[in-house]
């Protein structure tokens, strides 16, 4: 819609009507209109661009952090080691969709019981520590889950970043490995958020 309001100010501005735009990027006047409505899903960046041209706009193209990353195989494996130690007694979901319409985030997974039920995040390589937990601080706050397990890959270089910061998680996350992993097989949730690493 943005990009629609700023094609319609050129195009207004330039003194062109809409069938003049259309037909220079060969598009019927109707596809124009929609375009600059915001109600155009077909439109692709190539003719993006060529509507810009015409009314002396530069499309640029930037991305924006959204929905969670497209995880690959070893993160797959390190949330099954994971999950294989919760006990039967509890409900185990993976890639939870947040409960807020059009939020393309998702847990890991969910566990639950019959009262509450914790979120679950999983990282195979913590790069950035602070824009990790920003990230999933966030999705506490909108994802409607009692508290949060982060689950690391047991790896050095997760160990050293997980030193350099578990004093500052330590308030969100008090609980270790295996206090957590000890409550999961016996069929109880944990008292609180921790860190798993495994």
């Amino acid at each position: 819609m943005t990009l629609g309001s700023e094609i319609r100010a050129a195009r207004e501005g330039a003194g062109l009507s809409q069938t003049d735009v259309g037909r220079a990027a060969g598009l019927s006047h109707a596809e124009v209109s929609r375009i600059e409505r915001g109600r155009s899903p077909w439109l692709n960046i190539v003719e993006a661009s060529e509507v810009c041209a015409v009314v002396g706009l530069d499309l640029w193209l930037r991305a924006y952090a959204g929905g969670d990353p497209l995880r690959d195989a070893g993160h797959a494996a390190l949330l099954r080691r994971f999950l294989g130690s919760v006990g039967p007694s509890l409900h185990v979901r993976t890639e939870v969709p947040l409960p807020r319409v059009g939020d393309q985030r998702a847990w890991d997974a969910t566990i639950s019981d019959s009262r509450e039920a914790i979120g679950v995040e999983a990282e195979t390589r913590l790069r950035d520590a602070q824009a990790f937990e920003r990230r999933v601080a966030l999705k506490r706050r909108d994802g409607k889950v009692d508290r949060v397990l982060i689950v690391l890959a047991d790896s050095r270089a997760n160990r050293s970043a997980l030193r350099a910061i578990r004093s500052a998680w330590r308030i969100d996350y008090p609980l270790d490995t295996d206090g957590i992993l000890e409550a999961l097989a016996l069929g109880r949730l944990p008292s609180a958020g921790g860190v798993v690493v495994i």
